[in-house]
């Protein structure tokens, strides 16, 4: 049978494999026998469905989410949720979460020697727009050691997850900033074997975006399917 006109399938080794040997805690959760396929229940199919009224006024903005402003290079985080044909996704609730300037996750197992910064809590969302576009004011994150083989090294890098009209259809994936000497050395990264789908997962920065005096902008699409899609996370 041949392909259908105008369908694009899409590239899966473009992905990262479930288990990926250099990324050594994939091992512990990449399944190990053959997979069961579990048929959708009606809320899986219909729900959940998220709205303005559950996203509060400043949870795009992680940088004013508390008494103070966070310590850190201020930067904008921008760009659209496409489909394989390049057309926008709107209403898409778009959640990120990331480490504060020094590397360090507001989280209780994080036990990098690192400062906590008290007025940055690290997480936002938000819903894409009629046109697919999405916009966060954040702070850039440090790197950190993980642990992974010796003198691991995270890269700098946000984590963004998507959903769609269910839990079912979310996409986590993970944008990094460009040129950023870690990538050479980071299994995670590099499990994304197609050095072209790498890329996707690399911001641009945008001086046309950037706001003087104020933030630098970095433009990252996420494409949901397709041969261009953005790889999503092992």
């Amino acid at each position: 049978m041949s392909t259908p006109p105008g369908y694009r399938r899409d590239d899966l080794a473009a992905h990262p494999p479930l288990d990926d040997p250099a990324y050594r805690s994939s091992a512990l959760r990449a399944p190990d026998r053959p997979l069961l396929v579990l048929p959708h229940t009606l809320s899986e199919v219909t729900g959940p469905v998220f709205g303005d009224e559950r996203l509060g006024p400043l949870d795009h903005d992680l940088t004013r989410q508390h008494a103070g402003e966070p310590v850190g290079e201020r930067i904008l985080v921008f760009g659209q949720v496409l489909d394989e044909d390049g057309r926008p996704v709107p209403a898409t609730l778009v959640e990120v979460w990331q480490a504060n300037a020094a590397g360090r996750y507001a989280h209780g197992v994080d036990r990098h020697p690192a400062p906590l910064d008290p007025n940055f809590s690290g997480a936002g969302r938000c819903l894409t727009g009629a046109d697919g576009s999405y916009s966060f004011v954040t702070v850039k994150p440090g790197a950190y050691p993980w642990g992974n083989h010796p003198n691991a090294w995270r890269p700098a890098h946000i984590h963004f997850s998507l959903f769609g009209p269910a839990f079912a259809t979310r996409l986590v994936t993970q944008m990094y900033f460009p040129g950023d000497p870690l990538f050479e050395y980071d299994p995670i990264f590099r499990s994304v074997r197609d050095p072209a789908a790498r890329e996707r997962m690399v911001s641009a920065f945008d001086l046309s975006a950037t706001q003087p005096d104020w933030a630098l902008a970095y433009r990252f699409d996420v494409v949901l399917r397709g041969r261009e899609a953005t790889p999503m996370e092992a």
